[in-house]
């Protein structure tokens, strides 16, 4: 059982790719305890345990992926209106998008039609001129926009799933960041590799471009016969 899973987590690992929507109802998969998914629908301890040795995924499309194989497309999408991993606002695949429960083609155009995004204030402002109040928060628990390393708030970084005030101590220990490996090298004494990388989707790092230095101004050159002796 255990090659077999091995196997089918490796078959769906994927390189690396916030600030997160409220969420009060929807379990994150690579959070949850294996009690609380198996009161989801569908859900069997053989799921469970496929989801709690696999984990963590670094997207909801390889999650499904995986369901894809024990659970046909109704039964998925009933389990996801209560399971899901936030989705990327500004990089996630039309695919993925649709995985999103009661996402029709109008709601993907217009998630889609106002990217990049910098905050999760304006994917609210923007949605809302389409749907209501209450259907932007429903929304909202499944998506995120990344935040940048070095100029997110403590409360921002707290809104990360799994992320406490010990983490967000150390996020902050270590700015400014200059590039993504220099967050993988540090956070990395405190968490392991696939932890860092779970983390590592919410947020991204504006990597300064190195200032090129100036040319030296060309001397004009002398006129022809300027340094003859008359």
């Amino acid at each position: 059982m255990r090659t077999t899973l091995v196997i089918l987590c490796l078959s769906f690992a994927s390189p690396l790719l916030a600030q997160v929507g409220k969420n009060e109802n929807v379990l994150n998969p690579n959070l949850a305890t294996k009690e609380q998914l198996l009161k989801l629908p569908h859900m069997t301890e053989g799921i469970v345990e496929t989801i709690t040795y696999c984990r963590p995924f670094l997207g909801m499309d390889k999650l499904d992926s995986i369901l894809a194989k024990s659970l046909d497309r109704k039964q998925r999408e009933k389990l996801y209106v209560q399971m899901f991993i936030p989705i990327n606002l500004n990089t996630a695949k039309k695919e993925e998008i649709q995985l999103v429960p009661g996402m029709g083609k109008k709601m993907l155009h217009e998630f889609e039609e106002y990217r990049p995004y910098k905050k999760i204030a304006v994917f609210r402002r923007e949605m809302g001129k389409y749907v209501d109040d209450a259907e932007v928060a429903r929304f909202e628990q499944y998506v995120f926009v990344p935040l940048d390393l070095n100029q997110a708030t403590n409360e921002e970084f707290k809104t990360i799933p799994g992320v406490g005030k010990k983490m967000v101590r150390e996020f902050l220990e270590y700015r400014p960041y200059l590039s993504i490996e220099q967050f993988r090298r540090e956070i990395g004494k405190y968490v392991d590799k696939s932890e860092v990388s779970r983390l590592e989707r919410y947020v991204f790092v504006t990597e300064e471009k190195k200032l090129e230095k100036p040319a030296k101004p060309k001397q004009p050159k002398a006129p022809k016969g300027a340094d003859l002796k008359p």
